[in-house]
């Protein structure tokens, strides 16, 4: 009986192609950014990028009060930093393609099958967390937080430290919203069990709480926002792995798994 055939057998290439495969991909992913950066910077500009971002706290400050700038030159790199963090976030698709099709030729078919549903999955799901914490989280927040600044104190944050602020925000809701991918990819390379996840909700839910109170400011509010959806997310993972895994197994797995049952 003949030895099964390898996919990938005369696919190889000489370590310079791949050099400069990565090359053009690299550029690509870049040009991308950079043609989305342009136009932003054309509409709305980097200044209403700034505008946007500022508008939750805007929305809740005393009539009358604005941000500051304490740096000579914050007022024109601030926006510019925000107008590049945007383009990226809106370049995210063809970057994270780019990446996709480098590195698709060196992979199985069933690694394919695993590989594109989690980069896709995990580029919408950062994007909807940035989302939830600019459009739910950063009202409730500046609201609870304004409603404890005595009368006497005239609210004028500095723009730095704001984009700082906001930028940490993004990055942790991101981050947390990222629980189903990091469970399924956990749950696939067999580092854990479905059963093993079960078991271990309770210890999850404790250090969802944990994680929240240690990356959000000191109020409830945003800590409940950023805890109880990756105790929800936590569970939506549970089920997508038992999904995925039967989806995504070898076929010499999968055919020793029929044998079985």
């Amino acid at each position: 009986m003949s030895e099964p055939r390898d996919e990938l057998e005369g696919t190889e290439q000489p370590f310079v192609s791949h050099l400069i495969e990565l090359r053009d991909r690299l550029v690509r992913a870049l040009l991308a950014v950079a043609v989305v950066f342009g136009g932003l910077c054309l509409w709305p500009g980097p200044g209403g990028m700034y505008d946007l971002l500022a508008a939750p706290l805007i929305a809740h400050l005393p009539k009358g009060s604005t941000l500051i700038a304490t740096s000579v030159i914050s007022p024109f790199i601030v926006p510019l930093k925000i107008t590049l963090m945007a383009a990226f976030l809106v370049a995210l698709p063809i970057v994270l393609y780019q990446v996709w099709a480098f590195v698709a030729p060196g992979l199985y078919n069933h690694e394919k099958k695993m590989v594109l549903p989690l980069v896709v999955s995990s580029t919408l799901l950062f994007l909807v967390g940035v989302a939830f914490c600019y459009f739910f989280v950063f009202g409730k927040v500046f609201a609870f937080i304004q409603s404890f600044a005595p009368k006497s104190i005239t609210a004028a944050p500095d723009i730095e430290a704001y984009l700082s602020f906001v930028l940490t925000m993004f990055i942790a809701f991101g981050a947390a919203f990222e629980v189903p991918v990091a469970v399924v990819v956990l749950a696939r390379i067999g580092l854990v069990t479905i059963a093993q996840l079960k078991e271990w909700r309770g210890y999850f839910i404790v250090v969802a709480f944990i994680i929240a109170a240690v990356v959000t400011p000191p109020d409830v509010v945003s800590q409940l926002a950023l805890a109880i959806p990756m105790c929800i997310l936590y569970e939506v993972g549970i089920w997508s792995a038992q999904v995925f895994i039967r989806h995504t197994q070898r076929p010499e797995d999968a055919a020793e798994d029929n044998k079985a049952a």
